[in-house]
């Protein structure tokens, strides 16, 4: 199948890529600044995708831009789909990746799909724009959404936590300055996630959302404990109150009910075989 990968440089995409790659898939990552609405009509229109898969996006919840966001998110996204819609032969299946952060703190856990969305950040709240800003194109385009709970691997930027200790343990450095660190998150691995998008882009159903996860949550803690267990090394941690967010979601954890009816069950290695791995390649 001729795919059109989005973000195809960025953390998931690199991984994704190869993923589909494995499985046979012709991949062409679209280049073009999201923005530039006229490069990113050419391009799709050259690359006449049979499925599209759409990661580019700022993705981390501290950026500085807040404007960066909907720009990016919300506005980038309009002109891709925009693009689609021209087509003469449009794709039979388009992935729009949003993000289980746009559920916020919410007493449900785990969390199902029919939850709903309380946005806290301006990354939440652009990725939930983005997703009712899509759904207009559902007359047009067959379109379905995931909302990734946390997943981590080899090439995450270190401005995300577990990269950053995985890297602070990997230098045997002495000290890490950290956030909150009783925060309860699902860490899941990045291999996992691009086997369910694989799956979900032939057996999706359009205008659907599905949550990317496992349903099995960690504290920070723990991983911390896990990779002195691993590496041998203690690193003393020190919370740094410039770190701690005031709108901090304390647990995200997501049912994956609806995505194992959907695609069947999907094996994922455990954490401690992620954090070797990123350790490995650190």
């Amino acid at each position: 199948m001729k795919l059109l990968v989005t973000g195809g440089h960025g953390f998931t995409g690199r991984h994704f890529v190869k993923a589909a790659r494995d499985h046979g898939h012709d991949v062409t990552t679209l280049q073009a600044d999201l923005k530039d609405r006229e490069v990113v009509h050419q391009q799709v229109c050259e690359a006449a995708p049979e499925a599209v898969v759409h990661l580019a996006a700022i993705s981390f919840v501290g950026h500085a831009d807040a404007s960066a966001f909907y720009n990016v998110n919300v506005i980038g996204t309009l002109n891709l789909l925009d693009a689609l819609a021209a087509l003469a032969q449009q794709p039979r299946s388009i992935l729009i990746a949003s993000s289980a952060n746009v559920y916020g703190n919410c007493e449900q856990s785990p969390i199902t799909e029919e939850q709903p969305p309380a946005p806290v950040n301006h990354y939440a709240m652009s990725k939930l724009a983005m997703e009712y800003m899509a759904r207009t194109y559902l007359d047009r385009l067959p379109l379905f959404f995931v909302r990734p709970f946390n997943y981590t691997g080899p090439w995450q930027a270190k401005s995300f936590v577990i990269p950053k200790l995985v890297t602070h343990f990997a230098q045997r450095a002495v000290t890490v300055e950290l956030g909150n660190l009783d925060v309860e998150r699902e860490f899941n691995d990045v291999r996992f996630v691009c086997e369910a998008y694989l799956r979900l882009l032939q057996k999706a159903i359009p205008g659907e959302v599905y949550n990317i996860c496992s349903g099995k949550p960690v504290t920070l803690k723990s991983v911390i404990e896990l990779l002195d267990q691993i590496t041998g090394h203690q690193l003393q941690v020190n919370v740094n109150p410039a770190f701690v967010r005031s709108n901090e979601i304390h647990r995200l954890c997501g049912s994956p009910v609806k995505l194992i009816d959907t695609v069947g069950e999907i094996s994922s290695p455990g954490l401690v075989d992620t954090l070797r791995w990123m350790l490995a390649e650190n």
